[in-house]
């Protein structure tokens, strides 16, 4: 299959949306073009690339940043994050993830990272076997808490 992956720019608004809301279902489209819009104003900080078939469908997205703070499991910094990764399920096993995070990683080490990092939800195994497919390592596992400020 002929596929090629390109940063998103404005063109590509509602393919990148589309398939942000399979990755992130719910009802909150108005609210992904605004953090789309936000993304393209800060191309040294964040980047999303579509990876589109011959016939131009968009068949899979990354989103990542470039975090300065501190990334769990990572040493130094700045360090790549990769915010979000998502292949539709009919173009699963094809190669998609894996030419995805290859333009991610060269665009990272060409912002400065000095690590690659992601996380995935604790129960979310089939995310885990694809960043072991993809050469992540996992670091550590944790679970967050909060508590209300006021009782």
């Amino acid at each position: 299959m002929d596929m090629s992956v390109r940063h998103c720019d404005e063109n590509d608004l509602a393919d990148w949306i589309d398939l942000r809301l399979q990755l992130w279902p719910g009802d909150h489209a108005e609210e992904f073009f605004e953090e789309a819009r936000d993304i393209l104003a800060q191309p040294q900080r964040f980047g999303a690339w579509l990876l589109r078939d011959e016939q131009g469908r968009a068949l899979g997205l990354a989103e990542a940043s470039v975090r300065s703070d501190y990334v769990n499991g990572t040493d130094g910094s700045p360090v790549l994050f990769l915010e979000g990764i998502y292949v539709r399920e009919d173009a699963r096993r094809q190669g998609v993830a894996r030419a995805l995070v290859r333009v991610v990683q060269a665009w990272g080490r060409a912002q400065g990272c000095v690590g690659f990092a992601s996380d995935a939800a604790l129960d979310n195994t089939a995310s885990h076997a694809l960043h072991r497919a993809l050469g992540f390592i996992e670091t550590e596992r944790v679970v967050y808490f909060r508590k209300p400020i006021h009782d």
